[in-house]
């Protein structure tokens, strides 16, 4: 194995770099890192004029950057920030519905590219989000483990941008240096800006309140029923620690895959989102729209041999436990991770 940056120490005092900071697993790994002793951090994102501000407030962190600034700077004078002991990327276009083109390979393809360069160059460790969105329909297989990555077909020009750099990674070597995360289905706390991209979790919450019932879409498929599509769904205080563990782990680099390990349906989940509530389930099924019929994905499940080979111990919140926090510990109260220390 090719010789792998310099892992960061555990020492509070080392240096990160958390782009997409502000966003929603970006603001978790601030939590998280926060949890453990760590305020050196310099958080990069571009706030908008969403809410996703409000992630920051509770945290604790050196400074900020603009997304844009970050590279106009490294660009221009490579050392003007200082090393970094790690660089946590998670700034990218997160819409899987997103149409731009050009706008995803700038923010998801190239951005990344860039940034790694940088990295590998300071010597940082790189640690950054890929997707599981790369496997398309799953139809060669949901392995972290593949080395013929050119066999995966993503579905949509969200997970083609992702998987490009996926490539470009390969082809230069660097997957021997660096490590790349494939969430599954994240939710949790965080996540209210991201719209139509909040998870199912979150929008359901919202519909009991005004409803009283969930919408699920119908399966379009013979082999599903309704609501039995599957997925794995992933707390984001889970994914946040083993995105950590990653970080922290010196012989660890390349692709992993980061689910719970379990696939769960949709009736399952908005169950438990009506037990955490303490209600009786009220699910109704609507049709899909035709245009996502052809793009969805009926069944993921992570495999994360590999993630527990790279020594990742810890157990899995079980999905009511995880879904009950949520709701209760975050939704209920309108608080963001951090809150609850204040």
């Amino acid at each position: 194995m090719a010789s792998l940056s310099p892992i960061m120490s555990k020492s509070s005092q080392s240096r990160i770099l958390v782009t997409g900071g502000a966003g929603f697993i970006g603001s978790a790994l601030v939590w998280e890192l926060n949890r453990r002793g760590y305020q050196n951090i310099v958080v990069a994102d571009r706030l908008g004029c969403d809410e996703k501000w409000r992630n920051l407030v509770p945290l604790q962190f050196a400074d900020y950057v603009d997304g844009e600034d970050l590279l106009t700077r490294i660009d221009s004078k490579p050392d003007a920030l200082g090393r970094f002991d790690l660089v946590l990327h998670l700034g990218a276009c997160s819409a899987t519905t997103e149409k731009d083109s050009d706008y995803l390979m700038r923010n998801n393809f190239d951005y990344t590219r860039r940034l790694c360069e940088w990295s590998l160059a300071q010597s940082s460790r790189f640690v950054y989000a890929s997707s599981a969105a790369t496997y398309g329909d799953g139809a060669h297989g949901l392995s972290d483990r593949m080395t013929d990555l050119h066999r995966l077909r993503p579905l949509n020009m969200y997970g083609y941008s992702k998987h490009l750099f996926d490539l470009h990674a390969a082809r230069q070597g660097w997957l021997r240096r660096i490590v790349g995360l494939k969430y599954f289905n994240v939710f949790g706390p965080n996540e209210d800006h991201k719209d139509d991209m909040r998870s199912v979790v979150h929008k359901s919450f919202g519909q009991i309140l005004r409803e009283g019932r969930i919408q699920l879409f119908r399966s379009h498929r013979p082999d599903f029923r309704d609501g039995e599509q599957m997925r794995d769904f992933l707390y984001v205080k889970d994914a946040v620690k083993m995105t950590l563990h990653l970080a922290h782990s010196p012989m660890s680099s390349g692709l992993y895959n980061l689910g719970s390990g379990t696939a769960h349906t949709w009736v399952q989940l908005a169950t438990a989102i009506f037990h955490a509530l303490g209600l009786p389930p009220r699910i109704e099924f609507i049709d899909m729209p035709e245009s996502l019929r052809a793009k969805y994905q009926y069944y993921t499940c992570a495999d994360i041999g590999r993630l527990r080979e790279a020594g990742y111990a810890d157990a899995l919140t079980p999905l009511d436990e995880a879904v009950r926090d949520y709701v209760v510990g975050y939704l209920q109260r309108d608080a963001r991770l951090g809150d609850e220390v204040a």
